[in-house]
This record gives structure tokens, sequence and C-alpha cells, in this order.
């Protein structure tokens, strides 16, 4: 037998009418949108948020070989982590994380450092 617990967030009130979507989102993905069931759409909700901040935080990553950006820091840097790299944090299922991250070539590459301590 297979049972199925529903978790369902009672702290916001259920919509009477679909919200009304950003000028900003091009038609054929709010058409795109409109045919997705409620898990799929969080699915694209989370996916598109850490896509956002990793195209924010590689924005701020200095290219290779460049030496602004770099500043000197007394961290200790686990081996396979490179001395240049920087940290990040990630909100993951209302839980915030520490990343290590920095830039190999054209890509950028991550590292779970640990959780944020909610005092800070």
């Amino acid at each position: 037998m297979i049972l199925a617990l529903v978790l369902v967030n009672t702290d916001r009130a259920m919509p009477d009418e679909p919200p009304t979507p950003p000028t900003e989102l091009p038609n054929d993905i709010v058409d795109t949108l409109d045919d997705y069931s409620p898990e799929l759409l969080r699915c694209i909700s989370d996916y598109a948020e850490e896509l956002a901040e990793y195209r924010e935080h590689e924005d701020r990553l200095p290219e290779e070989g460049d030496e602004t950006g770099e500043e000197e820091r007394s961290e200790d840097f686990p081996d396979d982590v490179p001395s240049k790299a920087t940290t990040t944090i990630k909100e993951i299922n209302d839980n915030r994380y520490y990343y290590w991250q920095w830039r190999e070539g054209d890509r950028v590459k991550s590292k779970y450092k640990g959780p944020v301590n909610s005092d800070e």
C-alpha cells in the first residue's frame, strides 16, 4: 500500500483568480506555463531561482588571470578548492548554505562549505 502525505501551506489565503504575469515575461512563456501542473511549476521556480543566483554570482567572479576582485583572505581552503574561490549563500528548501565558488575557464565550479549559522 502506498501512503501519500500532502502538505498544505495555510499561511497564505488561496486566490480566487490566477496571478497576473509580469509584463517583462514573454507571452510564449506565459502560455507554456499555463499548461503545467503545480508540481512542475514549483520545479521550474526552484530551477529559475538557482539559475538566477548562479548568473548573478557568475557576473561578479573575476575572469581567470584577472587580479581585480581577488582579496586577501585568511580562510582555510580545502585542498580541492582554489584560493581564488569566493563564498556564496544558496537557499534550498528554506535553508541557507555556504558554497565555495570559483571560475575554471568559462565554467563556474561550486563546492558545499556548510550551513549558514542562523545567528549571522
